[in-house]
């Protein structure tokens, strides 16, 4: 009689110390990445500074000074490091002089890969909008990125109506885009040819915004004005 041959029982791994393997290394890497936030976020934060403030005499016209202001609903509050108030932030840009030459803000709206930010210029005197600065987007590259190269669609910030209602509370005239080359009317976009959604979505986020902005912004205008040249202009003296 032939002996059965013996079945081979391999030794079964301990789970616990697996356990505690991986979890030792899912800890770490989770402090790893919170260590890494922590290291670059001033980096990070002065970077984006550096980047909104040359982009604020990028679409003010003639500014070569910049205060940052909160709107609440308080009212208007000139933002400093020992005053971080809360709400609606705006830049406001100053000639050499002290005048007020604009007031520049963000806006965003989704594009074809991705969403879109952007920095724009209001000019209070002729109520529209002087300039747009592109900040992000994830467009496809040659088409969706036009916006930033396409010097026909750039000239449609040189003066892009944004005047308000009779009643203040909207823009008299939504911000829109239109068909490229059917452009009649100020407050309209002239769409890039192949590239009509991301020329869309410039034109949405602008009249987002500026709908949100602009009739809260009206009535602090002449403190804007004041506050800030009373400053320069000592700033100015001292030099």
């Amino acid at each position: 009689m032939s002996t059965p041959e013996a079945e081979v029982i391999k030794p079964a791994t301990p789970a616990g110390p697996m356990i505690r393997t991986l979890m030792g290394i899912a800890m770490l890497s989770g402090f790893l990445v919170v260590l890494t936030y922590q290291l670059t976020k001033p980096m990070i934060e002065e970077n984006q500074r550096r980047a909104i403030e040359a982009a604020v005499f990028q679409v003010i016209p003639g500014a070569v000074a910049r205060k940052d202001f909160v709107i609440n609903e308080t009212g208007i509050v000139a933002v400093t490091p020992e005053n971080p108030a809360k709400g609606l932030l705006v830049y406001a840009g100053y000639d050499s002089e002290g005048q007020l030459k604009g007031i520049a803000a963000k806006a965003a709206a989704q594009g074809y890969a991705d969403m879109i930010y952007l920095l724009y210029g209001y000019d209070p005197v002729c109520q529209c909008i002087r300039g747009i600065k592109v900040l992000k987007l994830a467009e496809t590259p040659g088409l969706g990125d036009k916006i930033i190269t396409d010097p026909n669609f750039v000239a449609n910030f040189d003066a892009l109506e944004t005047h308000l209602a009779d009643d203040g509370k909207a823009l008299a005239n939504e911000i829109v885009t239109v068909k490229h080359g059917t452009k009649q009317h100020p407050w309209e976009i002239d769409a890039i040819s192949g590239a009509t959604i991301s020329s869309k979505a410039v034109g949405k986020a602008l009249n987002q915004s500026a709908q949100h902005l602009l009739p809260g912004l009206a009535p602090h205008l002449k403190k804007m004005m004041e506050e800030r040249f009373i400053k320069v202009e000592a700033e100015v003296t001292n030099d």
